[in-house]
């Protein structure tokens, strides 16, 4: 079973054009390592929303610096 870091990897992987997700890391910065503007971020967002059922607050969206803090958030509310 994939892990929620997996998922968050692969999800991020393909919306990013990213080719070797294996380069995306729990402490990669989703925007300065990444690449990932305001619009990439709200996409995932929306995609996470979808998936599992959830909402995430816009102020907790904008506390997402790492891949790390997505997936913590995530495990935290599912």
């Amino acid at each position: 079973m994939e892990t929620m870091f997996e998922k968050v990897q692969a999800i991020l992987a393909k919306q990013l054009r990213i080719s070797d997700p294996s380069t995306i890391k729990p402490e990669s910065l989703i925007s300065k390592d990444l690449g990932a503007d305001s619009l990439d971020i709200l996409q995932l967002l929306m995609k996470i929303e979808d998936e599992y059922g959830i909402v995430v607050p816009d102020e907790t969206l904008a506390g997402f610096k790492t891949v790390g803090d997505v997936v913590s958030f995530l495990e935290a509310h599912q």
